[in-house]
């Protein structure tokens, strides 16, 4: 009897549904296997192949995290450099002197926030656990994962946070995405650049990211795959289509969840953050990026998005085996529209699982994920 095959873990998924289809890639070492199952849309007319483009959505992250890496390297940020000498709209934020209290009940913030807490994610803007909470709802505002082409260019988009206060003095708790949104305008406040420009030049050319960037030329649209997101009654409905958000650059790109890719792209990226940061970065900054560094209060109130493990800088950090496939040290990790991605730099492993099925929510993660991880963790 044959050993089981990465196809064999994918394939029952797209059988039974309602996930149109399945690209997975794991690397253990030198050795490679990719798997494409399913089609690119739901009515099965498009097959998948190895390099079909998918929305990364949070797979974003790490990207953008790197990003600031690179102009700390070149000593043009510092960690503890403040934001607002660039980022103005953000120098001098107030903060909801109750998380559950209205929005209009603020002190100041007890002293700037830097680059570190942006990306350590503490900068005091984001989602908790508790989405009802009332300074939360002004950021949902400033965010669509679906439809990148809703939201207003930076600047216009700074302002607007910069009018939410925040909801903990930076550095007190760790709140989910908006931060990495911040990251991208701070990398092009920085260079001077837009954000797609800076990252082509300075990460995706240097790993052969070819597919990488916030939108997806013609002549490539055939290999892009529709959106869909999971019904009540368990089908899926499509909520974008090759030629729809993504065919033309958006205003705001969005350094949380706004890049498209393929599953070897983002293998290229994971393989220099193993390989020590290759061309794009220092040891030291890998180093950085892919050390956890909250508190263990941080880690038990951002449960819901963390499921027991640390944060690092733009993804986050196995510290506890409460799944079979936690290693300590794995980082990664999941977007939003169905992908996924994690390396492993004690056993060298690299996973990447794209899909077109969005997630339901921060948690629990979908079975298709989950056997995925533990074929890879085999």
């Amino acid at each position: 009897m044959s050993e089981t095959t990465l196809s064999d873990v994918l394939a029952p998924h797209v059988t039974k549904g309602p996930v149109p289809g399945a690209v997975g890639l794991v690397a253990r070492g030198d050795r490679v296997e990719v798997a494409a199952v399913g089609y690119a849309d739901a009515e099965g007319t498009t097959p998948l192949a190895r390099d079909s483009i998918f929305r990364l959505a949070s797979l974003t992250k790490p990207v953008v995290a790197a990003a600031v890496m690179v102009l700390v390297d070149e000593g043009r940020l510092a960690l503890d450099s403040p934001i607002g000498h660039w980022l103005p709209e953000l120098a001098a934020p107030d903060v909801v002197r109750d998380p559950a209290g209205p929005v209009e009940d603020v002190v100041p913030a007890a002293r700037p926030i830097t680059v570190e807490d942006l990306l350590s994610f503490r900068a005091g803007w984001g989602f908790p656990s508790d989405f009802s909470l009332p300074a939360v709802q002004p950021v949902f505002a400033l965010m669509d994962p679906h439809a990148p082409q809703r939201l207003p260019e930076p600047d216009t988009w700074l302002a607007a946070l910069g009018r939410v206060p925040l909801l903990h003095q930076p550095g007190e708790a760790w709140l989910y995405n908006t931060c990495s949104d911040i990251q991208g305008v701070l990398v092009s406040r920085v260079t001077g650049r837009p954000l797609p420009d800076f990252l082509a030049e300075r990460i995706f050319e240097p790993l052969g990211m070819r597919d990488t960037a916030f939108e997806v030329p013609a002549a490539e649209r055939a290999r892009f795959t529709s959106a869909y997101v999971p019904t009540a009654d368990g089908g899926a409905e499509r909520v974008d289509t090759p030629d729809g958000q993504w065919s033309s650059p958006p205003a705001f790109p969005s350094g949380a969840g706004g890049l498209v890719s393929t599953v070897d792209d983002w293998w290229a990226f994971a393989r220099m953050l193993l390989d020590g940061g290759g061309p794009v970065l220092s040891a030291g900054s890998v180093g950085l990026m892919t050390t956890d560094c909250t508190t263990a209060a941080q880690r038990s109130a951002a449960d819901l998005f963390l499921q027991g493990q640390g944060w690092g800088f733009g993804g986050s950090v196995d510290i506890a085996a409460r799944d079979p496939w936690n290693v300590p040290g794995r980082y990664g990790w999941v977007g939003g529209t169905g992908t996924a991605g994690y390396l492993t730099p004690s056993t060298g492993t690299v996973s990447v699982l794209m899909t077109q099925l969005a997630l339901s929510g921060p948690s629990p993660m979908p079975s298709v994920m989950r056997d995925f991880w533990a074929y890879a963790g085999q």
